[in-house]
């Protein structure tokens, strides 16, 4: 768990770490070179999913890459809802949500905390509007969670 004091807003206690895969931790299908070390840190204070849609048919190489499990979205319900409720799932007032695309602003919008990455393949508006954070990458994202103080900097009110 990864507990921080935030003023102006409260304690936040986040449990889960629930990541887009392409365009936020992958590129064309391919992890990002520094995201599995990252995550490796992170791993001892929070659960790590990939959620994706699976758009180059790599989901299962990456989420095995970073040894945490990967989830395709359901078929038939819109990708956008699909993500959302992954999040409400495991707990939205406990869950970090980082992605790109105009199919994860539902995602950021319903986590405690939801980070914007503008990556490699861009990021979408729908995305941007819907973040509490937006970082110029992966790493940058990963880092606030590594190093928690920059998140209480950036969020405090």
């Amino acid at each position: 768990m990864l507990t921080l004091t935030i003023p102006g807003v409260g304690e936040r206690r986040f449990t889960h770490l629930l990541l887009d895969v392409n365009g936020t931790v992958a590129c064309d299908g391919t992890l990002l070179d520094g995201v599995g070390e990252r995550l490796e840190q992170l791993r001892a204070v929070l659960a790590i999913e990939l959620l994706s849609a699976d758009t180059f048919g790599r989901l299962d190489t990456v989420a095995q890459q970073l040894r945490v499990p990967g989830h395709r979205l359901v078929p038939g319900v819109p990708e956008a809802t699909s993500k959302r409720l992954r999040v409400e799932a495991l707990g939205a007032e406990r869950v970090i949500a980082i992605g790109n695309g105009a199919n994860d602003a539902e995602m950021l919008r319903a986590a405690i905390l939801g980070i914007a990455v503008l990556g490699p393949e861009g990021l979408a508006s729908a995305a941007l509007a819907a973040a509490d954070i937006v970082t110029l990458s992966i790493h940058d994202a990963l880092d606030l969670l590594r190093y928690p103080q920059r998140l209480v900097a950036t969020l405090r009110a």
